[in-house]
This record gives C-alpha cells, sequence and structure tokens, in this order.
C-alpha cells in the first residue's frame, strides 16, 4: 500500500487538471444565449420570463401596475381535471371558463338559470407566486340580459374573494361583500406574493331576498321559470407590480446528435434592481439562478400504454395515446399483467389509457439543483438533454438576468459503465440493497463492468465518491475475478481513485472490483463512480446502476444506513403504496405510512421527514404526539412550501423524540404522475 500512495504527484496533478482545463480538443462547450442558441426559439415552458429586452439574454418579466397579470401568462390550462403532462407550477390554470382571464369583456359567460348561484366559485393559479396588490372583476362593456337590462349595469350582488400565495388549501380572505352596486370591483391590500386567488358567489340577503326565500321552498323554483340569476362578469383582474419570486424556463429537449458524458455547468449572469423605473447592477440583490437537468438516450421521457383485449398493457406513441385513445371511467380491479395490480375506472380494453410511466430505463430523473455556476449536476451521459431553469428573487423590485448558459460534453468513453456495491459480507441481502449501521465501518464490494467498443478510446481509472475517508483494501480484475496491483491509489477525504494496471478498451473488456472500507453517515448514500482516462482530457463517465454479475444481488450503488438499537422502538412499518401519484385521479393520491411504537414511557413528539437521494430534508410533517400502538402519518406529496415535488425516489425518515435520543427509521418511496 505504501508504494502506492508514494509516488502520486502526477497523479494528484492529473486528477486536478482533468477538472479544470476546457481547452482540448476532447471538450465542447454547448451553449445556450448569447452566441449559442436562441433562448426564445428552444423552450417548452416560459412562465414570467421576458426573451425580448435584453437580445440574446432572459430575464423575469417586470410586472407594470396599470396592466392585469392574467395578461403577462399564456397556455392557460383548466383546474380540473388535469390535462395530460400537467406540472405544478409549470402552467396557469383556472377552474372556470377561459374567457373570464383573456382581457376581453365582451367574451364573457352569460346568465344562466338553474340551481342557486349561491356558492360557484372561480380559482386562479398563476404558476408562481407575483407581487399583487389588486384582486377583482367587473361586468361586460356591453350587451343585454334576456330581460332588456344592461349587462354593464348588472352587478354581482355579494361575494367573497381570497388569495393565497404558496398552497392553495390556505386561504386568506381579502373580501365579503353583502351588497354589492359597483360594475367596476378592484379590492386592493399591501403588496404581497399571491399565486392562488379565488372568487365566491354569495346571495345577497338584502338585494336578493325574494330568491333566498324561494330557495327555502325549492332550489330551483326562483330559477324554473328561465330567469337568469343576477351578476355577469366580464373579465377578472390580479394587479400587481413587480418581479416574481420565481420565473420558470423549461427548455424543449436537445438531440445532441450522439451519447456524450457531461461536465461542468456555467453561466454569465448579471445581478440587478429597478431604481428611479430603470434597471440598474445590483451584486448585493437578493436573487439567485437554479439550474436542474436531465439526460435520456431517446426523444421521449414518457412511455404511454394502451390496454389489450386481455388486460395488460402495451407501449403506443404519445400522439395515439393523446388523440385516440380514451380515459377510462367506472371501478375495477384488474391485474396489470406485470405482477401487479391497477384501480381502474373502466374494464380495460384496446381504445382505452392505460398510464404513463416516466422511462427511467432511459431517462434520468431531474438532476439536484445547482444554485453555483461551475458545478457538476452527476449527470448520466446521453444522447438527449433538458434544463429547467428558475430566476429566483426574494425582493419586490429585484431580479437577475441570464445572459448565457455552457455546459461542458465529451464524447464517451465506453458504450456504458455499469456498477453496483454490497457489504463484503453480505453480497446478497434479503432486501435487494445493502444496509449498515450508520457511522460503523463497513467494508464494501463495488463492482465494475464497461461495454467498450472500436469506436471507444476506453478508460484507464476509477473514482468512487464514498462521502468520508475510505481505506482501499485491493482490486480484482479480469473474467475470472484475480487480484492485481493498482498502478496508483488516493485516498481522500471524500473519495477514492484508483489507477488501473492495464487499459480497458475494445479488446480488453474485463470485470473490476474495488474492495474497501468507509463509514456512511447519512440515511441514503450512493457510491457514484466515475471512469477516467488518464491519457486525455476528456470528461469523466459515470458509472450507472445495473446487473454486474451474480456475485452481487443489490444491482445498485445505493446503500441504506439506520441504527438498530433506535428502530427497535419502531415495528412493523408499512405503506400504503410504494409509489404516490398525487395527480387528483384518487388513486394514491395520499400515502399513508402505518407502524406500531413500541416501549415508549410517555407520549412523544413524532415528525415525518422527506428526503431527496442527495439528503436533503424537502419536507416535515409534525404528526403531534403518539404513544405505544398502531399510528398513521399521511403525506400529499408536497414539498415545505407546499408545491408538488417532482417525479422521482424519496426517503420517508420516520423521527420519535426519546427519552435522550431521537429514534429514526427510513423507508424509500417513489413518487410520479
Amino acid at each position: 500500500m505504501d508504494k502506492l500512495l508514494t509516488n502520486r504527484s502526477a497523479f494528484l496533478l492529473w486528477l486536478t487538471v482533468s477538472w479544470i482545463t476546457t481547452a482540448e480538443a476532447d471538450i465542447a462547450l454547448w451553449q445556450l444565449g448569447g452566441s449559442g442558441l436562441e433562448w426564445a426559439e428552444h423552450d417548452s415552458v416560459a412562465i414570467l420570463i421576458d426573451e425580448i429586452t435584453t437580445p440574446g439574454a432572459i430575464q423575469p418579466i417586470y410586472i407594470q401596475p396599470d396592466r392585469s397579470v392574467f395578461s403577462y401568462l399564456t397556455n392557460w390550462g383548466s383546474w380540473t381535471p388535469r390535462e395530460l403532462g400537467y406540472v405544478d407550477g409549470e402552467r396557469p390554470r383556472v377552474s372556470g371558463n377561459l374567457r373570464l382571464v383573456d382581457g376581453d369583456s365582451t367574451s364573457y359567460l352569460a346568465p344562466s338559470s338553474g340551481a342557486s348561484p349561491d356558492g360557484r366559485t372561480f380559482t386562479f393559479d398563476l404558476a408562481v407566486p407575483v407581487p399583487v396588490f389588486s384582486f377583482g372583476f367587473y361586468t361586460p362593456s356591453q350587451g343585454y340580459r334576456s330581460d332588456g337590462n344592461s349587462l354593464r349595469e348588472d352587478v354581482v350582488p355579494a361575494y367573497e374573494l381570497y388569495i393565497a400565495a404558496h398552497n392553495p388549501n390556505e386561504w386568506r380572505q381579502i373580501a365579503d361583500v353583502q351588497e354589492n352596486f359597483r360594475p367596476v370591483v378592484r379590492h386592493q391590500f399591501p403588496r404581497q406574493y399571491v399565486r392562488f386567488a379565488r372568487y365566491i358567489r354569495r346571495l345577497s340577503r338584502s338585494l336578493e331576498a325574494a330568491q333566498i326565500e324561494a330557495l327555502q321552498i325549492s332550489s330551483q323554483e326562483i330559477w324554473a321559470k328561465g330567469q337568469a340569476y343576477r351578476g355577469t362578469i366580464g373579465d377578472f383582474e390580479i394587479f400587481g407590480e413587480g418581479v416574481p419570486l420565481r420565473a420558470v424556463y423549461k427548455t424543449r429537449i436537445f438531440d445532441l446528435g450522439q451519447k456524450v458524458n457531461f461536465g461542468r455547468f456555467s453561466w454569465a449572469a448579471t445581478p440587478l434592481r429597478i431604481v428611479d423605473g430603470e434597471p440598474v447592477e445590483a451584486p448585493d440583490a437578493p436573487v439567485s439562478i437554479q439550474v436542474e437537468a436531465r439526460t435520456g438516450i431517446d426523444p421521449k421521457p414518457d412511455i404511454y400504454y394502451e390496454f389489450t383485449d386481455m388486460g395488460t398493457r402495451i407501449p403506443v406513441s404519445q400522439q395515439r395515446y393523446q388523440d385516440v385513445l380514451k380515459n377510462p371511467s367506472g371501478a375495477v380491479n384488474v391485474n396489470d399483467g406485470q405482477g401487479g395490480a391497477l384501480t381502474l375506472t373502466t374494464r380495460p380494453k384496446p381504445g382505452i389509457r392505460a398510464g404513463i410511466e416516466y422511462d427511467q430505463d432511459n431517462w434520468t430523473f431531474w438532476s439536484v439543483p445547482t444554485f453555483e455556476s461551475g458545478q457538476t449536476l452527476g449527470l448520466r451521459s446521453g444522447s438527449h438533454l433538458q434544463l429547467k431553469i428558475l430566476l429566483n428573487s426574494e425582493e419586490f423590485d429585484a431580479f437577475v438576468r441570464l445572459d448565457s448558459l455552457w455546459i461542458e460534453t465529451s464524447p464517451t468513453l465506453a458504450t456504458s459503465v455499469i456498477g453496483e456495491v454490497a457489504r463484503l459480507d453480505d453480497p446478497q441481502p434479503l432486501r435487494g440493497v445493502a444496509e449498515v449501521e450508520m457511522g460503523a465501518t463497513t467494508e464494501f464490494v463495488y463492482d465494475v463492468k464497461a461495454e467498450v467498443s472500436a469506436a471507444d478510446t476506453g478508460f484507464d481509472a476509477l473514482r468512487i465518491r464514498t462521502g468520508g475517508p475510505p481505506a482501499f483494501k485491493h482490486l480484482e480484475m479480469g473474467i475470472p475475478l484475480r487480484q492485481v496491483e493498482a498502478s496508483e491509489v488516493v485516498e481522500s477525504a471524500d473519495g477514492l481513485t484508483i489507477r488501473l494496471p492495464e487499459r480497458l478498451n475494445a479488446g480488453r473488456n474485463e470485470l473490476i472490483r474495488v474492495v474497501f472500507a468507509a463509514e456512511v453517515f447519512d440515511f441514503a448514500w450512493t457510491f457514484d463512480g466515475q471512469a477516467l482516462d488518464s491519457q486525455s482530457q476528456s470528461l469523466p463517465q459515470p458509472v450507472q446502476s445495473g446487473d454486474v454479475s451474480s456475485d452481487i444481488a443489490t444491482n445498485t450503488l445505493r446503500v441504506l444506513a439506520s441504527s438498530t438499537t433506535q428502530a427497535e422502538k419502531i415495528r412493523d412499518l408499512r405503506l400504503s403504496t410504494s409509489v404516490i401519484t398525487p395527480n387528483d385521479d384518487d388513486v394514491n393520491d395520499l400515502l399513508e405510512i402505518e407502524y406500531v411504537l413500541l416501549g415508549l414511557p410517555r407520549t412523544v413528539a413524532t415528525r415525518l421527514n422527506i428526503h431527496a437521494l442527495d439528503g436533503r430534508k424537502v419536507a416535515t410533517l409534525a404528526a403531534g404526539s403518539q404513544k405505544s400502538g398502531l399510528q398513521r402519518i399521511r403525506w400529499d406529496g408536497r414539498d415545505a412550501s407546499g408545491a408538488l415535488l417532482p417525479t422521482g425516489l424519496y426517503l420517508l425518515g420516520l423521527e420519535v423524540e426519546g427519552e435522550a435520543t431521537v429514534i429514526k427509521r427510513l423507508i424509500p418511496v417513489g413518487l410520479a404522475y
């Protein structure tokens, strides 16, 4: 070992240079904005994004106080049912007719007869929180009712208005008007962030006394003769001033022409503040840029299914799914033909939609967001790329302009590089994933298999991210595996790099096994790996989870950690579903976590923490004080701000406060739409 670690200066220099240079011909820069691709020509979502003011750059739209916020928003959708492909926060919505937000009072909803108007509700979702100071509505500018009265004077007799900043379940009332005589209604309040607004029609006890009296006899009688109820709304209006809390830009899916490795994501940006009506540079502005990315090896990240006459599912094109197939209706439980069960609303047959699934075999989930330029996102190699960019601001009059964004790319070193990890003493765990004692030194076996074609350059080193100081044990290579001596080994504070004695190329596709010891400090840890080429400045190629050999039965680079002594207080932890799908179809919209608490001397505080796979806590649910016995907690798939989380795998950390410590139990759950 000492021999391996002594002469490593040149190897360390190469490791450093491989991350900081882009001047070599092996690395190319893919650019969006500036002198690269046009922002406006390559977006799939643009919520309050200004692509015009500064050529080659994007920035949030600055809301003007004399223009309705609705007029800045496009691509409105219906509140219910959610349309195909809806993603929370990426499309404005209205529960009612779109004519109510089009800015044209002549396209009003005609008054109608029938049931009582009391309680009729319209709800608006601006997609993102916007600085707002006024919410209201007005009557049509022209036209007449069936009784001959002018629509301009057909005011709404009584109503309530509500606003919410982040969560549509946390309304704040701003108006409760029981007698209204105004055709133009505008309720003002201190400027604040508003995403949701709601109108509720009420009956006026003074202006509609006859109708209320008739309703006590029959809810239909007063309108049975065809008399339309009072109150016609031409349009709703929301006024504000300033920059949204976040502006959203999502690119279309780019076809890069070939499979590549990805390096650092960098950008040029300018923080600004509006002073005396003009933007000026403001380095202290509380603004940020948030970038996420996902990669794939085909054009579509979703798989669309149709039922067969046998009740099983077959993949179909997106066009057929959207334009030809019909939604199910009725309620039937059936076998899905793949070892599971589906709760359907009609009997499965050809012509019926059988659901949409994320193609996680060919596409990555969205990456962990980065807020700093020059960072890597840990992306898997791919031929297709999509970006999601948030321009965030914590001040009404401050914003950031994104001038350009560029990404390092280089050709792949191999057609594929897959790996899996397990405990050395338990290579085939019963649950299919390595489980370790948190904080305890554990020996791991890390297997890697590469497929290298004649067109690939190959690689001669591996890097493994351990999260803490590792201890290298030995290296094995070949088919069958045999122990060999590594050319170089570098143990750092959070990783292990091994230079192989032989280069892997098309003529030498061998198995690689690294045995090392490390501690796991997080509930879930992924031993991310990279294949490296020390002979060039090509970007590292990520090691993907997969089935390397029958020796190890995890097929993953992830391990789970827990404290066995603490976990004994929590038993029989069960989930109502392994995948929560909060898409308002009444099927797995809520996740119910059921468990038994044992041996607690008193009632204790219990909470559920939801973690992303990188360890970030994205939500916390307080369950209050609980005692020994059967207990339950429910989760609706939302983060701490009330927004629905992206599709992916999350870790639920159940925490129960004990006498001196916090008892924890961890379990994974998927989220999909």
